[in-house]
């Protein structure tokens, strides 16, 4: 059995040792939001927080989450000034990429407050978008960022 904290709250899992932390927190917690995307950390669909630092979930084997503090898109408060930007930009369009956006752009925060455009190309660099709203996601972090959002969850 593998301990993990997620979101706040403690699971025992019965899964190998070597499972994508992703299949893990989709299959075994019934946490959804993170998304299976490319499956070679290539994407940022898969993005969570692990001990406050944005991190590809489908490469990162689960005995290796262990005893480290796991926080998923559902463990991001709606109110989280992050996500009040996203809805106000309407940053999403299809949706998929947007938990493993909004988790690089809240762990982007709890690092630099005001980040500049350049800092905020280069934290959301690996976050594919199809649709293309890359412009949008940037506004909606500045946005974030005047109204202070800092990272963390619930």
């Amino acid at each position: 059995m593998i301990k993990l904290t997620v979101n706040g709250k403690r699971y025992q899992v019965d899964a190998p040792p070597d499972t994508p932390l992703l299949w893990v927190i989709r299959e075994h917690l019934g946490l959804t939001g993170t998304k299976y995307g490319c499956g070679i950390a290539m994407c940022g669909a898969c993005t969570v927080h692990i001990d406050g630092r944005a991190e590809r979930s489908c490469q990162i084997p689960v005995k290796d989450a262990e005893g480290k503090k796991i926080t998923t898109i559902e463990g991001i408060p709606d109110a989280h000034p992050v996500k009040k930007a996203w809805l106000a930009e309407e940053v999403s369009q299809c949706g998929w990429c947007q938990p493993g956006q909004i988790m690089s752009a809240v762990a982007l925060l709890a690092e630099k407050r005001r980040p500049s455009d350049r800092d905020i190309d280069s934290a959301m660099t690996g976050n594919i978008c199809r649709c293309g709203t890359y412009q949008r996601v940037r506004r909606a972090i500045h946005i974030a960022a005047a109204a202070g959002a800092k990272g963390g969850r619930k």
